[in-house]
């Protein structure tokens, strides 16, 4: 099955795919001008793809978050499955990893890792 996930963040959108074998590939993620342009660029990507499920981090840290990941994943209007896995740390293993690689983490690169991250717990399940 074809799988992707996203880390929701309110500049940025991580995203990672797994097309085979639990092989976690991180995208370029997705820069977040509004709700609806970050909504459409995810879907054009889960198209692409031809993803078939898609798991979406979840924050329990957080209601505030849980609520706008919440209201973003019915933006997205999927017509495909898909589940919340919690995402706790996510973003700071990523940023540990590649720690000294990246001068500006402005970029996703460290939303798309997280992303990863999140998408291997999930497989890992």
């Amino acid at each position: 099955m074809k799988l992707a996930s996203i880390d929701i963040g309110l500049k940025r959108i991580g995203m990672a795919i797994s097309l085979h074998n639990d092989i976690v590939t991180p995208l370029p993620a997705v820069l977040r001008k509004n709700r609806n342009q970050a909504s459409s660029d995810v879907l054009k990507v889960l198209k692409e793809w031809e993803i078939e499920k898609l798991i979406v981090g979840f924050p329990s840290a957080s209601e505030d978050m849980q609520k706008r990941v919440e209201h973003f994943t019915k933006l997205l209007e999927l017509n495909i499955p898909y589940e919340f896995q919690e995402e706790n740390m996510s973003s700071i293993e990523a940023e540990e990893l590649i720690k000294g690689d990246i001068k500006y983490k402005r970029d996703g690169r460290v939303d798309s890792l997280a992303a990863k991250i999140i998408l291997e717990r999930y497989l890992s399940k």
